[in-house]
């Protein structure tokens, strides 16, 4: 065990890289920078295994679930399942989701959450690292991209390599579809709370913004040159294809945007298209 310059714990009980097997899976919690703790794993590659595969050894993915997910829901495995076939695999949950601490800003104060367990990646030994967010993880890898950009000052460990979004929206306070008005009555009201606490397992915060944070769609700009990849489904029933659209107008030339025939977020992608996120991964920011 040891601890960082940041103040988190890390338990080690295996390298990452093994020449003759897969080493098991690491769990421990890591102290955010505002007393935060947050459950994490690194899943070590399988390429080992899979010869087929021509993976990078210094690659690791971090994860951004979306809204009510956890390191544990079956969603969330099935993704980290597949890419440990291109890289190693880092997951958290983000605060206020299964067994993390402190309470959901829905997507403010987790991109502390998202910074920790990218300098976490970086010390278990990988040199680079793709971050892919889901739904409200994809507004955060969005905008901690933005905010821990490489050669930042204080910030060095914690920035991306490259950068994936997938289902994320553009702008906040959208109620422009039926589940994101239910949404927005679990956050904003009392009743709505309990039944996210209770039934999802998310803590959320009763307070609101203040201030409000930069949007995806403002964050998107100030990622380059790191490469961005934004994914969004033709079906999805959250967001509309005007969101991914605005993100990748603004993302320029540096974004590639990909529509697919899907809905929304960790239970809709597949195992093609992870696939190829994870070739993708492999050849950007390289």
């Amino acid at each position: 065990m040891s601890i960082d310059p940041a103040g988190r714990v890390v338990r080690s009980t295996a390298s990452p890289h093994s020449e003759t097997r897969r080493p098991a899976p690491i769990r421990t919690f890591l102290h955010i920078d505002d007393g935060v703790t947050i459950d994490s794993v690194y899943d070590p590659p399988s390429f080992v295994y899979d010869a087929s595969r021509s993976p990078t050894r210094d690659l690791v993915f971090v994860i951004a679930h979306g809204f009510t997910g956890d390191v544990d829901r079956p969603h969330v495995r099935r993704v980290v399942e597949a890419l440990t076939r291109y890289g190693g695999v880092v997951t958290f949950s983000f605060r206020g989701h299964g067994a993390s601490g402190g309470r959901s800003t829905v997507g403010d104060r987790e991109v502390l959450d998202l910074a920790a367990a990218v300098a976490w990646a970086r010390e278990l030994g990988h040199a680079r690292v793709a971050t892919v967010g889901f739904s409200m993880g994809g507004s955060v890898v969005l905008r901690h991209a933005a905010l821990y950009r490489r050669g930042a000052e204080g910030r060095t460990d914690a920035h991306p390599d490259a950068v994936v979004s997938v289902s994320a929206p553009a702008r906040w306070y959208y109620r422009g579809t039926a589940p994101m008005r239910r949404l927005h009555w679990l956050v904003t009201r009392p009743s709505g709370r309990l039944v996210s606490r209770y039934g999802f397992r998310t803590r959320i915060h009763h307070r609101d913004w203040d201030p409000v944070p930069l949007s995806p769609v403002e964050a998107v700009p100030r990622i380059a040159p790191t490469p961005l990849l934004i994914v969004h489904g033709d079906r999805d029933g959250y967001f509309p294809l005007d969101h991914p659209r605005m993100l990748a107008e603004a993302a320029g030339d540096h974004g590639e945007l990909w529509i697919e025939p899907m809905g929304h977020a960790e239970h809709a992608v597949g195992d093609e298209l992870l696939d190829r996120i994870g070739d993708w991964a492999v050849t950007a920011g390289g």
